[in-house]
Order: C-alpha cells, then sequence, then structure tokens
C-alpha cells in the first residue's frame, strides 16, 4: 500500500493537469481535452478513496479488524 503523502502527490500532479485542462477548455471546446478531463477527474476520485484507505489502515489497521472491532460494538450496543 502506498503511503498517505505519495498519493497526495500525484492527486496534486493531476490537479495541477486538470486546472490546465480547464484553461484550455474554456478557451475553446475540444471533445479529446474534455475526454482526458472526465478521465483525470475519474482518477483523482480514486486516488482521493485510496488515500482515505491508506490513512484509515494507518490509524486503525486492517479493513478486516475494523469491521469485526465495529461488528463487536455493535453486538454489545445490542445486548446492553
Amino acid at each position: 500500500m502506498r503511503t498517505p503523502d505519495h498519493i497526495r502527490q500525484e492527486i496534486e500532479q493531476l490537479t495541477e493537469r486538470r486546472a490546465e485542462l480547464f484553461h484550455t477548455l474554456s478557451e475553446a471546446h475540444d471533445t479529446t481535452l474534455a475526454a482526458e478531463h472526465q478521465q483525470l477527474e475519474q482518477e483523482i476520485a480514486r486516488l482521493w478513496d485510496e488515500h482515505r484507505a491508506a490513512r484509515a489502515y494507518l490509524r486503525h489497521g486492517e479493513r478486516d479488524a475494523i469491521i469485526q472491532r465495529a461488528r463487536a460494538e455493535e453486538r454489545l450496543e445490542r445486548a446492553a
């Protein structure tokens, strides 16, 4: 798993490219650039998801362990 800092750097690079595309597209519409923009949006969203998962892993451990703890807490709350 990559570190949140590494993922954040990649997000920043793609965000800069997206800003360039916005500027170019504001001058004139280009279907190729519009498609690239859409692809960048999807990639940035995916990276943010990966960033959140990496941060959660560093804070709380494996995803399965988090789910097990949450289920155990839920059972305790229901039993109380």
